[in-house]
């Protein structure tokens, strides 16, 4: 799958034309159409001016190939944990709601629950052992202390998932760096429900955290790996189509100019 050639038919291209004459023509064509500029994104000749002009060192950084695949695998984690931000932001709500309103619960639970023991007992349904209506029970007789203080904390853990799919979405590295530590220190709270009791849910979420973990550390070079943030930028600055030419002239000062 060509990353670049996807994102040019659905962005358009990106095309640049640096003061340096050399680097220049090897960028641009002359045809019987017009003037054509080779995409910074993509490499093929679009028609027309060109988006920018100026020395090559200021041409704007695209993301090509590789990077855009790795930015759409970081934005795929982003989606996964806005998700779970909203699910544990619905969940701190519910609970405080429940906590401010259980005196009404209660009240059902005694004056209507009664009334639907016999209907129940027709379809072999036992009230009374319902793992539903027990657990119901048992939140009732939680302290509205503790509820208030069980909300505080899903609505703090739904801001951290919520800030980790702001970072990644927006290709962030201080979102890459807070989504690591944010996730690792979650994994021994993962582990130790595990042992408690698998599931294929709690499976699920420990395989996307250590995934989540491994490669943003290792592809983007994090707490100093492989080189750290400047093998980073390097790496991407490399990427760039205009240094691609300019090394490649470098190497062979003989190089012609783009085809007509």
């Amino acid at each position: 799958m060509d990353w670049s050639l996807l994102t040019c038919a659905r962005k358009g291209h990106v095309t640049y034309a640096p003061d340096e004459p050399r680097l220049r023509r090897s960028l641009h064509a002359t045809t019987p159409a017009g003037d054509a500029w080779r995409c910074l994104r993509c490499g093929a000749y679009a028609y027309g001016d060109p988006h920018g002009r100026g020395p090559a060192d200021q041409a704007p950084l695209v993301m090509r190939g590789r990077q855009l695949r790795d930015a759409f695998i970081m934005r795929l984690f982003a989606v996964e944990r806005m998700i779970r931000a909203l699910i544990v932001l619905a969940a701190a709500y519910g609970v405080w709601r429940f906590s401010h309103h259980r005196g009404s619960i209660q009240k059902i639970f005694q004056e209507d629950l009664p009334l639907l023991r016999p209907l129940a007992g027709k379809v072999g349904w036992d009230l009374d052992h319902s793992k539903i209506i027990m657990g119901i029970r048992h939140a009732l007789e939680v302290k509205a202390g503790t509820l208030t203080w069980v909300a505080i904390g899903l609505l703090a853990y739904g801001v951290v998932e919520l800030v980790e799919a702001v970072g990644l979405w927006l290709l962030k590295r201080w979102g890459e760096y807070f989504a690591v530590i944010a996730t690792s220190l979650g994994l021994p709270i993962e582990i130790y429900e595990l042992t408690e009791r698998v599931t294929v849910v709690r499976v699920g979420a420990l395989i996307v955290n250590v995934a989540l973990i491994v490669y943003i550390v290792i592809s983007k070079r994090l707490f100093g790996l492989r080189g750290g943030r400047a093998a980073h930028e390097a790496q991407r600055r490399s990427a760039s189509l205009l240094e691609v030419e300019h090394a490649s002239r470098e190497a062979d000062p003989r190089h012609g100019t783009a085809p007509t």
